[in-house]
């Protein structure tokens, strides 16, 4: 079973598709199924491996990226559309 994804690092909460994911096929990482994606996906676009709760970082690399601006069901399309700049206090 070859991969449609990466997942780069064991703390990642998102994986990145390396082709066009369409809803509902398998997402696939190093021949291992996770999940099925929510939505239709175009490549080297995230997907929430998890639920991330509205505020919660979105972990890449192992380290936040961007925050949700809103809930993100697992398996989700992850971009501008439901992200924002992590908050600095």
């Amino acid at each position: 079973m070859n991969s449609n994804a990466l997942k780069v690092n064991p703390r990642d909460n998102v994986v990145i598709a390396i082709r066009q994911i369409a809803r509902g096929e398998d997402i696939v990482v190093e021949g291992v199924k996770l999940l099925a994606a929510a939505e239709d996906v175009a490549a080297s676009h995230k997907i929430a491996l998890t639920d991330i709760k509205a505020g919660g970082n979105i972990l890449r690399y192992g380290e936040p990226i961007v925050q949700a601006r809103d809930d993100i069901p697992k398996g989700q399309w992850v971009h501008v559309h439901n992200t924002r700049p992590i908050e600095r206090i």
